[in-house]
């Protein structure tokens, strides 16, 4: 199942990037998502940025078929790899997203786009639950939090901006 969002912010690519590879906003945005606990972590090489993420949420609200998959909570775990800045500015991450101990994946990727007003910001995912049968059941089930939670980190994104 894809899963794309795309967000403008008021911003240089620059500065939303710089939001983006900042640790506390990493840390901002999972509190934000409803975290019971997390870790984050930002760390550069040369040019690449990495970012880790790992969160605890509460299962409820989820189909009960879900939660005999994942249990009373769910642990996800996000990698970013986000290469250097493109001659216009622009940047390009890839996302790799699961959740411990069941096959649901979310993997694509983000780009910063300059635009004449500011950056525009662009998610381009694919989900898949790897469960014969139910695969498309879950992907369905899991992509509303999912898109709720790139809502919630676009609008944490967009307070940061704002200072």
């Amino acid at each position: 199942m894809r899963i794309a969002k795309s967000y403008e912010y008021a911003a240089t690519v620059h500065a939303v990037f710089a939001v983006t590879a900042d640790q506390a906003f990493q840390d901002a945005k999972m509190v934000a998502t409803g975290a019971i606990s997390h870790t984050a972590t930002v760390t550069a090489s040369g040019e690449r940025v990495f970012v880790m993420t790992e969160r605890v949420l509460a299962s409820q609200g989820l189909p009960d078929f879900v939660k005999t998959f994942v249990g009373e909570s769910i642990t996800i775990v996000e990698h970013q790899d986000w290469g250097p800045a493109g001659a216009d500015g622009s940047r390009i991450a890839s996302i790799d997203m699961h959740v411990r101990g069941a096959p649901v994946t979310l993997r694509g990727t983000i780009s910063l786009i300059p635009t004449a007003t500011g950056t525009l910001e662009d998610v381009d995912t694919e989900l898949k639950a790897h469960i014969p049968l139910l695969g498309g059941k879950i992907e369905q089930a899991a992509s509303v939090p999912i898109e709720r939670a790139i809502d919630i980190e676009a609008a944490t994104r967009d307070d940061f901006l704002r200072g």
